[in-house]
């Protein structure tokens, strides 16, 4: 099982209250930049807490499954995590998805890959700009199947569930 397996990763390398305790802080150090970054693109105040709830959860996911699945696989579940949360919480507050899932999202882009992609071809070191750039198209690929993944399941599923019916 892939969820046992992840967690005996985190078990078996440390304490595991250390290791909670270091993932708690990670997942409030990305709630907390969403909050940001939603501040940033000006969403109603009102959303900041689901915004931060939403980037928090992804970022959970990601570290989880990262030891695990690797590094396309763990994006692109914690990307499908993020777009199906964005949903629900569109359908409960009733306002465009889009509020949640751009600052929702933040956490999982590849920002750094695409900073040192630059720096590497600037400084001319075209082997590692490739690498680099290489490995950042693959996790912006999977953050991409994975908007498109969620997107795919009718709208009625999710009124449906946030109306606590069964689909």
């Amino acid at each position: 099982n892939l969820i046992s397996m992840t967690l005996n990763t985190y078990i078996y390398k440390g304490d595991f209250c250390v290791m909670s305790m270091h993932l708690f802080f990670e997942f409030l150090n990305a709630a907390v930049g969403t909050m940001a970054f939603a501040l940033l693109f000006q969403v109603p105040k009102q959303y900041y807490v689901n915004c931060g709830i939403i980037g928090g959860c992804g970022w959970l996911c990601y570290k989880l499954l990262l030891s695990g699945c690797g590094l396309f696989a763990s994006t692109f579940f914690a990307t499908v995590l993020v777009v199906f949360l964005s949903r629900l919480s569109a359908v409960y507050r009733h306002c465009p998805v889009t509020v949640f899932l751009i600052a929702g999202i933040f956490p999982l882009v590849p920002g750094a890959g695409i900073y040192w992609t630059a720096y590497y071809v600037v400084t001319d070191q075209l082997a590692k700009a490739s690498a680099r750039g290489f490995l950042t198209l693959k996790i912006a690929v999977a953050i991409v199947l994975g908007i498109l993944f969620v997107f795919e399941f009718p709208q009625k599923w999710f009124r449906r569930i946030a109306s606590h019916e069964t689909i």
